[in-house]
């Protein structure tokens, strides 16, 4: 009876809930193109920002995680599959032919026997009609692509962090491309991309947020131990005096004049175009919230003492897919009794609930966009 009970509630509240809300296939292409071009408008004469999707990551042997792009790329490209690269210039660039670009995204070809395995690409023609680029050449063109980036003032970029950023064997287009562009641009081994976010911090902080900075300065000594040898950021710390501090900004300014990469610029511009929600996120946002909201709601009219945790995930991870949520947002947390203490427990193997309480932490990424709903309620 309880069983037939979920379902009616849950169809009635499928009827409710579409016909409230109108069903989208996400953001457009006029949308990706309007946040280059804020993004474009953002950064330095002269310069240039190179973005690279997500690697594959691998599960075990020839199995592989569920492949979810990276946020920004996706926000500026709608592009959702692995091996590509996005540069953004901030002026028209001319080829070689006389044409001009300000963009190029470099996407998997396509691939008639790989296709039959892991489903359909774009390709070039696809990302063209579909995304609204205009300029789009296959993966492997990157490594053949004609550019020099010590010709621009600031050369644009995300730290890449092993098992992070950089790609692996699993996702070959990914792994030459991002091997040929540290080639590129010569980065050493010893390339420290924190010690050089530190330098912009200090480099870009006006005398009023001194104090914050080496508040901040500070953390990152307690957590990256190498920093303490690290002769600007101790002096920094250490000195107050603002006249002093100004002369080790422009000590900085002279090092980092050596070379224009900037891993840190990138990052920040990104954090200012996002917070920042248009009319089309803030619907997906809320489509994203109703779906966890009823997941929320299904549980509490469902849920009984000798239910599992698992259980009780399996009906949130139902409603979202029911709804055409694409993933959870994150790793679902349902804790009964002491596992609701747990920050971060994802386990979620408790056999019997009983008459504990219980913290359901979950929320349904839709299109891109994650809800974030936790509730502890009486089994």
């Amino acid at each position: 009876m309880r069983l037939l009970n979920f379902v009616f509630l849950f169809v009635a509240n499928f009827t409710l809930i579409y016909g409230q809300q109108a069903s989208t296939n996400g953001l457009s292409p006029d949308f990706h193109r309007n946040r280059r071009d804020a993004l474009r408008a953002m950064m330095p004469q002269n310069s240039v920002a190179v973005f690279f999707a997500n690697p594959v990551r691998n599960r075990s042997n020839d199995v592989n995680y569920v492949y979810h792009q990276d946020p920004d790329f996706y926000y500026l490209t709608g592009y959702k599959e692995p091996g590509a690269a996005l540069i953004v210039f901030s002026e028209k660039q001319t080829d070689s032919q006389g044409k001009t670009y300000d963009e190029i995204i470099f996407v998997r070809p396509k691939d008639t026997f790989s296709e039959m395995w892991n489903g359909p690409r774009l390709g070039v023609q696809g990302a063209k009609n579909q995304l609204g680029f205009n300029t789009v050449m296959k993966s492997e063109d990157f490594l053949n692509f004609e550019i020099d980036y010590s010709n621009f003032d600031r050369l644009m970029f995300f730290s890449f962090y092993d098992g992070n950023r950089n790609a692996t064997r699993n996702d070959a287009y990914l792994f030459d491309i991002i091997a040929h562009f540290k080639k590129q641009i010569n980065i050493n081994t010893d390339f420290d991309p924190i010690k050089q976010q530190l330098y912009t911090l200090i480099e870009t902080t006006d005398t009023k947020n001194n104090a914050h900075t080496a508040q901040v300065l500070r953390r990152y000594l307690n957590y990256y131990k190498e920093l303490k040898s690290d002769s600007i950021v101790n002096r920094y710390i250490k000195n107050e005096d603002a006249t002093y501090r100004s002369e080790l900004k422009n000590e900085i300014t002279l090092k980092q004049k050596e070379k224009n990469t900037d891993i840190a610029l990138l990052p920040e511009f990104m954090n200012i175009l996002r917070e920042v929600k248009t009319e089309e996120e803030l619907k997906l946002l809320k489509k994203a919230i109703d779906i966890s909201a009823i997941g929320q709601i299904e549980v509490m009219k469902t849920i009984h003492p000798n239910m599992s945790e698992t259980e009780v995930q399996g009906i949130h991870e139902f409603v979202y897919k029911k709804y055409q949520a694409q993933h959870q947002g994150y790793p679902s947390i349902v804790g009964a009794g002491n596992n609701g203490c747990i920050l971060h427990y994802v386990e979620n193997n408790k056999h019997k609930i009983g008459n504990d309480l219980i913290l359901m932490d979950l929320g349904a990424e839709y299109h891109g966009y994650t809800a974030d709903v936790t509730r502890t309620i009486p089994a």
